[in-house]
């Protein structure tokens, strides 16, 4: 296993699978039949190599859109050759897609089902689109049963492969566990916040990342800005910690150091970091009563 994500594994079969396509292609006659799963390989090719970058985007995205679209079309332009395809439908439920995508599945299945009543005849045809229907429904409620779980682990997830970020609702978490625990521990806590162009953020997180310590957390917030949770021995150590960090970050920046005991929500952070005029602010170190 490659990593965390199984991304060698998803490649080789999504490229198994382009091959069958590709095989298939090549012995069928019909030109619009051959035209579309010489799409449906270039897809799954184009799909395998970019596979690594997929786990910047959200799951919401429609990818299964060209497939369905696909799928479909084989169904519409060469139904007597491609009917068994018909059954690919529920799987095309299951997998995590916007709900208009959804129902927009469910029509192509029901214009690609009706497609095939003159070669099924009618009493053939009701009992495939009932058992059709049977098994979309299925699909469909697994698809809204793991949607918490899909949920709750883009929460957790980390936003690129190999860079440990996370995202501004574990940071939320993190802050009021990280205070917690250095008042507890007498470490001493500050929260980083960056802001710089959409272009550079992800040359800046990977500077970020690698300044950083494997026992710090970095997070990216928004396309402009990142934060770090970073923890050090003391204020003087702090100190030495917040220029070293700075003076590695190749991008022009924006900065803000928040003493964890002062800091309030993440919301309250950020608003004070959009009005932020100077390129660097301290927020001033809390009097104990000395």
């Amino acid at each position: 296993m490659q990593s965390k994500y199984k991304v060698g594994l998803m490649r080789l079969n999504l490229l198994a699978a382009a091959m069958l396509l590709a095989l298939l292609a090549y012995q069928t006659e019909l030109f619009a039949s051959t035209l579309l799963l010489w799409l449906a390989v270039a897809w799954l090719a184009v799909t395998a190599t970019l596979l690594e970058f997929s786990h910047r985007r959200p799951a919401t995205v429609p990818w299964q859109l060209l497939p369905g679209l696909l799928l479909a079309g084989l169904l519409w332009t060469d139904p007597e050759r491609h009917a068994l395809w018909i059954w690919s439908w529920p799987a095309l439920l299951m997998l995590p897609q916007p709900g208009w995508m959804l129902g927009f599945t469910f029509v192509l299945a029901s214009l690609a089902w009706w497609s095939l009543i003159d070669i099924l005849g009618f009493e053939q045809a009701l009992f495939s689109g009932l058992l059709l229907l049977t098994l979309m429904l299925l699909g469909l409620a697994r698809n809204l049963q793991l949607q918490p779980l899909r949920h709750a682990s883009r929460q957790r997830v980390r936003l690129a492969p190999g860079l440990p970020l996370w995202t501004a609702h574990q940071l939320a978490t993190d802050l009021r566990r990280e205070r917690a625990r250095c008042r507890r521990e007498g470490v001493h806590g500050e929260l980083l916040l960056l802001g710089t162009s959409r272009h550079l953020l992800w040359p800046l997180a990977q500077d970020l990342c690698r300044h950083t310590h494997d026992f710090e957390t970095c997070y990216r917030l928004n396309q402009r800005t990142l934060a770090a949770l970073l923890l050090s021995r003391d204020p003087e150590q702090a100190s030495s910690r917040r220029q070293e960090l700075l003076d590695g970050l190749r991008a022009p920046v924006k900065a803000r150091f928040t003493f964890l005991e002062v800091a309030g929500s993440l919301d309250e952070q950020l608003a004070r970091f959009d009005k932020q005029d100077s390129v660097l602010a301290i927020d001033p170190e809390p009097d104990h009563g000395r």
